[in-house]
């Protein structure tokens, strides 16, 4: 887990009515091209940990016989459920628990997947606990955004999100430490998922990008769920403050676009595999 930093159930409360609306999507072919790289073929069962309001859940069901997302923020499972009805995607199911409460009865899978949400886990626990939910052969898979995306070819047609001001609003209001939950963290989060992988018995990685760069538009609304759908700036961390947050908050984004409009280019999507050798004899 981050360093100092212990779990509580607040990490998220109250952003699942902003997530979908202020995260920028993946790239447009993760889901092709991940059942691809796997071999999905509308046979076996994917798990997604961390799978907050089930984007990347519903995305994969095509491809497998069963999904399961789990998380521990009810108001993020009844949005991906609520999803789930609405696009008639009918074998999905949604399970209430933390990465270290598996394997929670839940069987053996082809893929686990984690959507930016392992570093939110105790990380060498749960790889360990994940290889022996993987079939022989089963994939772990690690989804984020590309952390250093090519440079643009042209400039976008509207201001970018001033995202440096309003990370310097958050803190006047929040103090210095990035929050997270009734935590801090005081060196963010942790990467080297190699390593942890790596001592959890993983081998044959591969990575992949999945392209992207379309221009999105993004109204000032988006950019206010975008703050809220954070872990460091979740609704509920304002306190009685939030009115007053969000108010400087539109005033912001209204000096930096009057007409309330904003663009940035969608970032390539990272997926990173590791593989539970293919033998039963591995341990």
């Amino acid at each position: 887990m981050p360093d100092g930093w212990q779990w509580d159930g607040t990490l998220f409360r109250g952003s699942a009515a902003h997530y979908e609306r202020g995260r920028l999507p993946y790239a447009p072919g993760l889901a092709r091209t991940l059942a691809a790289v796997l071999g999905l073929d509308g046979r076996g069962r994917l798990l997604d940990v961390g799978c907050g309001p089930g984007i990347v859940t519903l995305a994969m069901a095509p491809y497998v016989a069963e999904v399961i997302g789990v998380d521990p923020d009810e108001d993020m499972l009844a949005q991906a459920a609520r999803q789930a009805g609405l696009r008639g995607v009918d074998n999905a199911r949604w399970v209430a628990a933390r990465a270290e409460e598996l394997p929670a009865g839940l069987g053996e899978f082809r893929a686990v997947v984690f959507a930016q949400s392992f570093h939110w886990t105790d990380r060498d626990e749960t790889a360990a606990v994940v290889r022996e939910m993987l079939v022989p052969g089963g994939a772990f898979v690690h989804v984020a955004d590309l952390k250093e995306p090519p440079a643009p070819a042209a400039p976008l047609p509207r201001p970018a999100p001033p995202y440096g001001r309003i990370g310097e609003l958050v803190r006047r209001y929040l103090g210095p430490v990035r929050r997270a939950g009734q935590g801090t963290l005081i060196n963010g989060t942790p990467g080297r998922e190699d390593l942890v992988l790596a001592r959890a018995g993983f081998v044959d990685f591969e990575r992949h990008v999945v392209p992207a760069g379309d221009v999105v538009d993004r109204p000032a609304d988006s950019v206010v769920a975008w703050v809220f759908s954070r872990s460091d700036s979740a609704p509920h961390l304002f306190g009685d403050r939030r009115a007053d947050f969000e108010r400087e908050l539109r005033a912001l984004l209204r000096e930096a676009a009057p007409d309330g409009r904003f663009a940035e280019y969608l970032p390539p999507t990272e997926i990173m595999i590791w593989r539970r050798p293919p033998t039963f004899t591995d341990a």
